[in-house]
């Protein structure tokens, strides 16, 4: 999974993980690459929360959820987390490592304070650190960096574990090795792993079998439900919200339970709804906690925005050998420009919030071929989309990384909320996070800038910038604005290349991904076409 750039260009950050099953105990090993710079603690942190939600491993069982890191018995992390001193120059530093005195020294490690503070690795160890810190060097020797930077020394490389059973028997560094600015770090660990006895596995098993088949015509399955009606409050683009439904088995047999389709429907609920889990098994007097998510994506907010869809879903939860129980899940959406078209939006003078429902129906129903049937103009483009152009515009042309390097998920919600209800001054957030969003909302239009219908002619004709142009040309009005719009603003970026290091290429890659999207899943060759075809309006 890479880290150090928004999800729609590769980065040099990010993690690699494996996972395998030892005997009964599940393993799992991560090689983390965090981001760098002393300062930027709180986007490590984001890094690895990032990673924790996002790395998941498929199951053999399709049916069965992925698995994330942290559902493994065993969790191994190591690498370059990248974590750094704080609050010491580097003399204060350099003497306590002359003095040896380790463990002042650790009491300044931005990783140890924030494991303390329970903001990351929570339930994580590590060992004790009786080594120098292990960056940076000048490389091929064991000299600390005498570059211009100076960096000050710091325990970027780490090795942490989670699990029962673990025991370390040493934790090390290598001061030989010189081929990097990096010291590397091993530890030994010896880890205890569980082991079923096949033989009494299998004797128990069929026992617990012989007495379930006695039970199976004396009794009935049973479960309580702890509410069987949830309303989801204030329902918003891309912000997760979660209820507990907790389940008691209170029959005088085992149960198994599964939430299984309607009639006529091919999965249990609405793709915006989801249990977790959505099986399973509880024994007699058990219980289990459900939790029942709401999250509503570029896929599903088309139609939420408009009315077309409610939150409103039925589940059946469904009691092997028992009955069926009815689960009522409900709620208010917030209309939002993610998800809603470049027509939608260039008809709204007023923010979406203020908009009447049926006003919003009524607009996505209406194709853009039919526009000159309306009586009021329409604005050229979308305000909440010159608003944060304008504002990357005013604030961000010499930003470093820009496009590259993604905001934070709190940022994002501010900007989303000061779009969808007004017009305020400036958006809130770092120019990453306005950049980002401005990626999201292109990414989430239901068509895109190039409209679908047009994408093959645009393959057809990129090596010709004068055939690209012809097509541009008869895209709809408000798409076509849209695409010179945003085309004038990059090539303003590309006049600043020298301070925010974009290129042509890096602009073409992000870029006619979001404005060119392939109504059906898109290879190669027609990937290089995309981006040959947008940089003619980039030069």
């Amino acid at each position: 999974m890479r880290q150090g750039s928004s999800r729609y260009l590769d980065g040099n950050k990010g993690a690699v993980a494996i996972r395998f099953r030892f005997h009964n105990s599940d393993i799992c090993v991560v090689n983390s690459h965090l981001a760098a710079h002393v300062e930027e603690y709180e986007r490590r942190n984001q890094d690895f929360k990032d990673i924790c939600s996002r790395l998941q491993f498929r199951q053999l069982d399709p049916t069965q959820p992925p698995l994330t890191i942290m559902k493994h018995n065993v969790i191994l992390w190591i690498g370059d987390l990248n974590y750094r001193i704080s609050d010491l120059d580097v003399d204060s530093v350099k003497d306590l490592i002359i003095k040896k005195d380790f463990e002042t020294l650790h009491s300044y490690d931005q990783l140890k304070r924030q494991i303390d503070e329970k903001v990351v690795f929570v339930g994580f160890k590590e060992g004790d650190i009786d080594f120098q810190p292990t960056y940076k060097y000048d490389t091929g020797s064991d000299k600390w960096d005498t570059s211009e930077k100076c960096r000050i020394p710091a325990w970027c490389d780490r090795i942490l574990w989670k699990g029962k059973n673990i025991q370390q028997e040493h934790y090390q560094s290598h001061m030989a090795v010189r081929s990097s600015d990096h010291k590397p770090v091993s530890s030994m660990l010896v880890i205890g792993i569980k082991r079923v006895n096949s033989e009494a596995y299998k004797k128990t098993f069929e026992e617990i079998v012989r007495n379930i088949d006695k039970m199976e015509n004396e009794c009935i399955p049973s479960l309580s439900l702890s509410k069987r009606e949830f309303n989801f409050k204030d329902v918003k683009f891309m912000q997760h919200q979660a209820e507990t439904l907790s389940l008691l088995n209170d029959g005088q047999v085992p149960c198994q339970f599964e939430f299984i389709p309607k009639p006529n429907e091919s999965t249990y609920s609405k793709p915006w709804l989801t249990a977790n889990p959505c099986k399973g098994f509880i024994p007699e007097g058990g219980s289990v906690v459900i939790e029942l998510e709401v999250f509503v994506n570029r896929s599903t907010a088309p139609d939420l925005n408009c009315g077309k869809q409610e939150i409103e879903d039925i589940l059946v939860l469904h009691l092997e050998r028992g009955k069926d129980y009815f689960i009522s899940v409900t709620g208010n959406y917030l209309p939002s420009c993610y998800g809603t078209s470049i027509y939608s939006l260039c008809h709204m003078r007023e923010p979406i919030k203020d908009m009447p429902i049926k006003t919003l129906l009524e607009l996505a129903e209406t194709s853009p071929d039919n526009d000159a049937e309306t009586t009021e103009k329409p604005l050229d483009i979308p305000k909440e989309l010159w608003m944060m152009v304008d504002h990357l515009f005013r604030n961000a042309v010499n930003q470093e990384d820009l496009f590259q390097q993604p905001g934070l998920r709190s940022e994002f919600a501010e900007i989303r909320d000061c779009l969808d209800s007004g017009m305020p001054d400036s958006l809130p957030g770092s120019n990453h996070s306005v950049a980002e969003a401005l990626l999201l909302f292109l990414d989430a239009l239901p068509e895109p800038v190039i409209p679908f219908c047009f994408y093959q002619q645009c393959l057809d004709s990129c090596s010709s910038a004068g055939q690209c142009e012809k097509v541009i040309s008869t895209l709809p009005q408000c798409h076509k604005n849209v695409f010179n719009y945003l085309a004038a603003f990059l090539r303003e970026l590309l006049k600043n290349s020298a301070s925010n290091r974009l290129d042509v290429s890096i602009l073409a890659t992000i870029f006619s991904s979001m404005l060119l999207r392939s109504p059906k899943k898109q290879d190669f060759a027609e990937k290089t076409k995309t981006q040959e075809f947008f940089q003619h309006f980039l030069t």
